[in-house]
């Protein structure tokens, strides 16, 4: 079968070539069975964390429809990724975007990034009848990446509540964080909810009365929650540390390294380690650990140490 590839180049279907999730497993290449081995360390600390927790021992939850809304499907090269934000999500949505889209797009930094985010130019595998959800999950290599937890948070914090922007987050969010945890704020702050402090967004977090009252905004959501590691067992997990080695391994693993590059930019406003730090600065040591233990199963599953400048009880 030949299809056009978005490049102009014809290249043949899948069907008679290789998949991805056979060039993981058994790599022609030697250079692609070197960072296989790197792969299967990370998928070793998930599945261990995972047991070790018992997350799937106990009562084996049944992921719902609802549960599989983040993972983008690409049919033509049988993969799936499932999207965190905060981690490079547009540029991978981008690139979904080129290699599901039959030719309509071929560079990904062509497309804005709003458009990247409307649902309907990517298709979730919670759009599928249960055989075909279940067929996709064995036979399709799963991919996500991860972050440092709280380096993601900050970045989260940093988009959502610092930028004059984002007055649909500052209403949905901002009255409530400001409401709940500020002593005597102005009418205006209750009203706005633009001007939020990282303490209060981390004391929002903590608060039990958030969790029970609706699930985390996917902005800062766990992984563990958005994805399901425990449950969805994910064949290739890409770092944001490692961002762009990661990225174009597993366009190699797809057949389209040759000609699909994953986008690099240099983004001065990035979120980094030091500036991690500096938030966490003015945050209690108790509401340190106990943020700590929202995000530990993050931490431990994709192997993300205690950051060293946590004063944690």
């Amino acid at each position: 079968v030949m299809r056009r590839n978005p490049f102009g180049m014809d290249i043949c279907c899948r069907k008679g070539s290789r998949s991805p999730l056979q060039e993981l497993y058994n790599p022609t290449q030697v250079s692609l069975s070197n960072t296989a081995i790197l792969h299967q360390i990370r998928r070793d600390q998930v599945t261990d964390t995972c047991r070790a927790n018992s997350v799937s021992s106990r009562k084996r939850r049944v992921l719902t429809p609802n549960d599989l809304k983040h993972l983008v499907v690409d049919e033509d090269h049988e993969m799936i990724y499932c999207y965190v934000p905060k981690v490079a999500c547009t540029n991978w949505k981008r690139v979904m975007m080129v290699l599901t889209g039959r030719g309509k797009y071929s560079d990904p930094m062509e497309i804005p990034a709003n458009e990247a985010h409307v649902s309907s130019n990517l298709k979730t595998l919670n759009q599928y009848s249960i055989p075909e959800i279940n067929h996709r999950l064995k036979n399709y290599m799963k991919f996500l990446f991860v972050r440092e937890p709280f380096e993601r948070l900050v970045s989260a914090y940093r988009n959502k509540f610092t930028q004059k922007y984002n007055t649909s987050f500052h209403k949905r969010y901002g009255t409530k964080i400001v409401r709940r945890q500020r002593k005597n704020a102005t009418q205006e702050a209750l009203r706005k909810g633009d001007d939020v402090k990282f303490e209060e967004f981390v004391a929002y977090l903590i608060d039990p009365h958030t969790q029970r009252e609706e699930p985390f905004n996917e902005h800062w959501q766990t992984v563990y929650s958005l994805c399901h590691p425990c449950h969805i067992h994910y064949d290739l997990i890409g770092k944001y540390e490692t961002l762009e080695e990661d990225s174009n391994y597993i366009l190699q693993l797809a057949g389209v390294g040759n000609y699909l590059k994953f986008p690099t930019y240099a983004k001065s406003t990035r979120t980094t380690d030091e500036m991690t730090t500096e938030f966490f600065q003015n945050i209690s040591s108790l509401h340190q650990t106990q943020l700590y233990e929202v995000y530990k199963l993050d931490f431990l599953m994709f192997n993300y140490s205690v950051p060293s400048y946590l004063k944690m009880e």
